[in-house]
């Protein structure tokens, strides 16, 4: 009976890692199809001829090492401020004594629960009128910190003993003192896990910078794949070698640190 019950729950884990890796695996393939075989009807799984050229067209059609650029530097500084603003934060609401504590955090806990589409226009109105519409500025200034992150790592602090601060205090360590030689390397793996979640994120987006910029020069991959479209049709061919190598790099990054990511989720930080 046990033989049987494991059998079956590894057909269903190889049924549903097939239907999850599915659309990877035909977008790569379709990236090394001709125009035609993308578009065939039934469709094309394998192409009679790979391509390759196919990524070539990419950087010859539309700015796309432009697109790259503006990306890798938008999140870039996005995971950078993220990981200070919410190491801050979090270490103020666990470690520091001041009025309204439990106030502020219940209306952090509060903001969990509003959609981020509820305030993409109140975002967009105030980069408006701050004249910022088409800078990096705009792209990456609303996304400098996160309720979510902020939650995260408070949770991870909290388990960490006071008395590893107070020591601290007692030895004539300041607050930025003890965040750096102590708590950093403590909370390492979630610091990682934030660092990761918040890039491919920020690597992600779309709607944003949609919203954000109209100048060709400031778009991000995600938005620079709707440059292969035209009233013609769409170069579908293309399209999926963009697509491809917009997903190879955040493939590459979780590869590296997918040890500390399940590390920083699953470690609780120090007991006791």
């Amino acid at each position: 009976m046990n033989k049987i019950g494991t059998f079956f729950s590894y057909l269903l884990l190889i049924i549903f890692s097939l239907i999850t890796l599915f659309p990877f695996v035909y977008m790569v393939l379709s990236s090394l199809m001709t125009h035609r075989e993308t578009t065939a009807i039934p469709p094309t799984f394998i192409p009679e001829s790979f391509q390759f050229v196919n990524y070539v067209k990419v950087f010859q059609q539309v700015p796309f090492l432009r697109y790259f650029i503006n990306t890798v530097l938008v999140s870039g500084i996005t995971t950078f401020m993220t990981l200070i603003t919410c190491t801050l934060a979090a270490f103020a609401l666990s470690s520091l004594e001041f009025k309204f504590k439990k106030v502020i955090f219940g209306l952090l806990i509060v903001l969990l629960m509003v959609p981020y589409e509820s305030i993409i226009f109140t975002n967009y109105n105030t980069m408006a009128q701050l004249g910022l519409l088409n800078t990096y500025v705009a792209l990456v200034l609303p996304f400098f910190t996160s309720v979510f992150y902020v939650y995260f790592l408070n949770n991870y602090m909290k388990t960490i003993p006071a008395s590893l601060y107070k020591a601290a205090k007692l030895d004539g360590a300041s607050d930025l003192e003890y965040i750096r030689r102590i708590l950093i390397p403590i909370i390492k793996p979630a610091l990682v896990t934030v660092g990761i979640l918040s890039f491919i994120m920020s690597w992600n987006s779309f709607l944003w910078p949609l919203l954000i910029t109209n100048n060709d020069n400031m778009r991000l991959l995600n938005n620079g794949l709707a440059a292969f479209a035209s009233e013609n049709g769409s170069a579908t061919d293309l399209q999926m070698a963009a697509a491809t190598l917009t997903v190879i790099p955040v493939l590459a990054l979780y590869s590296i640190f997918r040890k500390q990511i399940i590390r920083g989720v699953s470690n609780n930080g120090i007991k006791g």
